[in-house]
């Protein structure tokens, strides 16, 4: 089985050694400078609590010299999408499966969704369908990450917790290909969950992560920095309703209240999100996928989101006057 993982950072190198290191398919990666550099000389390298993991790989900057392959897990950013579209045609056959690994509100989200969402287009996600043509849905199969890594240098990834991968249809039920990639995943130890509707647990996930990335990144707080201040907690609480709500309207409603979901990352401690992580490191911030998606399917299905708007507008200007975010918006919102 030939496996590719698509963006060698945190989450793909994460997947890509524990995939190799299972030995029941050929991994290659598509990366570039310092990390294509790092993996070309010393394969994956996966620090974890107990040891230092190694594995081959082959590593290239060209999808083209990897050629068609069995799954492609895409582990970017959102920023990183467009390009990842533009260049990803070569690793796609007909029985290809593409597994996106990624943060927030994924281009596909309203395949397979009932009512008012169903089949919507997001201009916040994929302006101009550029990614949706690339990847037709057909080759997709849902993803959610609940692991806490991070790449401490290019090519070596320092894994903390969690093993968990929650994967499913994006048009719902369980299908053969699907059990096929929970037993290889399973097998490369991870925690696999097969989810009839794989869109609750995105939207669950986006839950919680809509106010702590973008409220971490702004302020500069770890995640309970900003649970003990009663203001910014009681803001993030009204900003996560609005989330429900909307989810509410589109199938995917979320069972618990705010200070349920603050009581979990409470028991992170001291915890840098993955915005904070990309604005101490000069990258672009993922506010798209992560924050801009819900109040465009809210203005769409009728549900209004003033809390969010305000934190998307405060984190969009944060991220533009850092050079961190498009001056020029390509999205709605």
């Amino acid at each position: 089985m030939k496996v590719c993982i698509y963006g060698a950072g945190a989450i793909g190198g994460l997947i890509g050694t524990r995939l190799a290191a299972g030995r029941r398919c050929q991994v290659g990666a598509v990366a570039r400078g310092a990390t294509l550099q790092a993996l070309q000389q010393h394969g994956w390298r996966l620090q974890t609590p107990s040891r230092l993991e190694t594995a081959p790989v082959r590593a290239v900057a060209d999808p083209a010299d990897l050629g068609v392959q069995d799954l492609v897990v895409v582990a970017v950013k959102g920023p990183a999408m467009a390009d990842v579209a533009r260049r990803i045609g070569p690793l796609l056959g007909p029985q290809t499966v593409v597994l996106p690994a990624i943060n927030g509100v994924p281009w596909w989200f309203c395949q397979g969704l009932d009512g008012e969402a169903a089949g919507m287009d997001l201009a916040t996600i994929d302006p101009g369908g550029v990614t949706a043509r690339a990847i037709p849905i057909r080759h997709v199969v849902g993803c959610v990450v609940h692991a806490a890594a991070a790449a401490t240098q290019p090519g070596v990834v320092n894994h903390k917790m969690g093993k968990d991968l929650i994967i499913g249809e994006p048009a719902g039920g369980e299908s053969p290909r699907v059990q096929r990639l929970a037993a290889l995943l399973a097998h490369a130890g991870f925690d696999v969950t097969i989810d009839r509707r794989i869109q609750r647990a995105i939207w669950y996930k986006l839950w919680g992560n809509l106010t702590m990335n973008p409220v971490s990144a702004i302020t500069g707080a770890t995640t309970d920095r900003i649970l003990e201040d009663p203001l910014v907690r009681s803001f993030c609480s009204a900003a996560m309703a609005e989330a429900a709500a909307v989810g509410a309207r589109i199938g995917c409603a979320i069972d618990q209240d705010p200070e349920d979901r603050h009581a979990v990352t409470r028991k992170l401690g001291s915890f840098k999100t993955s915005m904070l992580q990309d604005v101490e490191a000069g990258r672009p911030l993922e506010i798209d996928s992560i924050v801009a998606a819900v109040p465009e399917i809210g203005a769409r299905v009728g549900v209004a989101t003033p809390h969010i708007d305000a934190l998307l507008g405060l984190t969009r200007l944060f991220a533009r006057m850092r050079g961190l975010y498009p001056q020029a918006s390509t999205s709605a919102f």
